[in-house]
């Protein structure tokens, strides 16, 4: 049986460190599912992997965008999956790790999007704004209400990011893609946590965050890039909006925060089956996780 194993959880969980121990053991290569590791040059910013790690084991969908590109769900779903295609090929596991959740969920379930529809519609130009807002409002009314009935280009991106029911008027987003999906949560306590998130931070500054910033700035950052965590906040320290020590806290409070909405997509849109960590040595719920692999691709 074909094999598909992923490892989520809130940012600075430990997920890359415990994802190279479980690749060694199952044969596996991994892809990442984070949308600013896709990013050449957002290295430290992103926690990405290390080089010795990649020669250890073959990751996959790392710095394949310059930091100008623009890059959706949908194509993220499309170049994954043919990745995990390519490794079940060469008779591997594919190991898919990340926190961005939307990405691991449109990846690993059965999810379509309203855009894929539309683009199928032969009269697409002749589909009115009033018609996009109507059909947006029927799938997300908080979300059209956020968005004026004339703006198509916010829209048309909103509704690609939509689920749609198939024909049987059965929403598919929450069925798993592939038959035998192995999914990890990887929990912490929410204190142990943020302490973790303070240190990971302080760590970005001292390994040259703002420089990395400063370099990725002068040479071009584009309006997706530029959103991500550590960067948008040293890009207004940069800009002299706001002070070093400013930019750090708010790199900090802002990835707290983002660490909280990560678990609560999680627990709500994808439910895997949560290991708590209950300490900085990761080898004990290491083997925990391993012994539950190993259960789960039994033949």
């Amino acid at each position: 049986m074909k094999s598909v194993i992923a490892i989520c959880g809130a940012t600075a969980s430990g997920k890359s460190e415990i994802a190279l121990a479980l690749s060694k053991h199952f044969d596996c290569e991994i892809i990442s599912a984070d949308a600013f590791q896709l990013y050449r040059g957002m290295d430290i910013g992103t926690a990405k992997v290390s080089a010795s790690a990649k020669q250890e084991v073959t990751h996959h969908l790392l710095d394949i965008l310059d930091p100008q590109d623009a890059f959706s769900v949908q194509e993220y779903q499309r170049l994954a999956r043919g990745v995990i295609e390519d490794i079940h090929k060469r008779k591997k596991t594919p190991l898919i790790v990340g926190g961005s959740g939307l990405y691991l969920q449109a990846l690993l379930y059965d999810y379509r999007f309203e855009g894929e529809k539309r683009r199928g519609d032969e009269d697409e130009i002749s589909i009115t704004n009033s018609e996009l807002h109507q059909r947006l409002k029927a799938s997300d009314p908080q979300l059209a209400a956020s968005i004026h009935p004339n703006n198509r280009r916010r829209l048309l991106r909103a509704l690609e990011l939509i689920p749609f029911a198939n024909a049987n008027n059965e929403n598919t987003a929450h069925v798993p893609f592939y038959d035998n999906l192995i999914l990890i949560g990887l929990a912490l306590d929410r204190k142990a946590l943020y302490e973790r998130i303070e240190n990971r931070v302080d760590k970005m500054i001292e390994s040259g965050l703002v420089e990395e910033v400063r370099k990725l700035k002068a040479s071009g950052l584009g309006k997706q890039a530029s959103q991500a965590i550590g960067y948008k906040e040293i890009i207004g320290f940069l800009d002299q909006t706001l002070t070093l020590a400013e930019a750090i806290q708010q790199i900090k409070l802002h990835t707290r925060r983002y660490a909280k909405r990560q678990l609560t997509w999680f627990n709500n849109q994808m439910q895997p089956k949560w290991f708590t960590i209950d300490s900085n040595d990761t080898s004990e719920i290491t083997e925990a996780i391993i012994d539950y692999i190993k259960e789960k691709t039994a033949p």
